[in-house]
């Protein structure tokens, strides 16, 4: 299991690297997160799919939201991202990202953008994943995102595949087909609503 302590210093103040980071921090963090793969204690994590299974914090993507895609999905001076979670439903080969957003200074369009997808297992350490559906609560807030609904769900679509590159009881790494790192942390989802 890694120390949580190198989570808490190396993505202090990078807002999950959505709206991108300095050149340097990046490149730190992602010879980090080779290190850590190479310290996988669960080599075959497809063939021990309960050590995935549950709720997940993102804490670092390489996904990124700059320039005219963010002055175009209104987060510049109007929507600010907040949580991302993953629910994994193993017996269901389901998995659940929510994306919770808020309007400052009103509160009345504070909600989540919620993408469903299925899973099939591709080898010891590669998932296929399919995009089933998605929705923007409450609606009030579909109504900001309706014009350039296509292009939020190009940012975050998990269509593809997604190699499992480290996870253990509370820390886990994966890379798509994209390029992309995701870090995420287990998270206590009886308080995620």
């Amino acid at each position: 299991m890694i120390e949580k302590e190198w989570q808490k210093n190396m993505f202090q103040g990078i807002n999950r690297g959505i709206f991108g980071i300095p050149a340097t921090k990046k490149s730190e963090i992602e010879r980090l997160v080779k290190q850590i793969e190479s310290l996988n204690p669960t080599p075959c994590p497809t063939l021990e799919l309960e050590k995935v299974a549950g709720c997940w914090r993102l804490v670092y993507s390489t996904i990124s939201i700059l320039g005219s895609k963010r002055t175009k999905l209104g987060l510049r001076d109007f929507i600010s991202l907040d949580d991302f979670f993953q629910t994994i439903d193993i017996s269901k080969s389901k998995a659940v990202n929510v994306i919770k957003f808020s309007a400052m200074g009103l509160s009345l369009l504070s909600g989540q953008l919620n993408i469903e997808a299925s899973f099939r297992i591709a080898s010891s350490t590669r998932v296929d994943i399919n995009f089933e559906n998605s929705t923007i609560t409450p609606d009030r807030l579909m109504n900001v995102f309706r014009k350039n609904y296509d292009l939020l769900l190009g940012i975050f679509n998990p269509e593809g595949w997604l190699e499992i590159t480290y996870v253990d009881d509370t820390l886990r790494i994966g890379r798509d087909d994209k390029s992309n790192i995701f870090v995420l942390e287990r998270f206590d989802d009886s308080n995620n609503t």
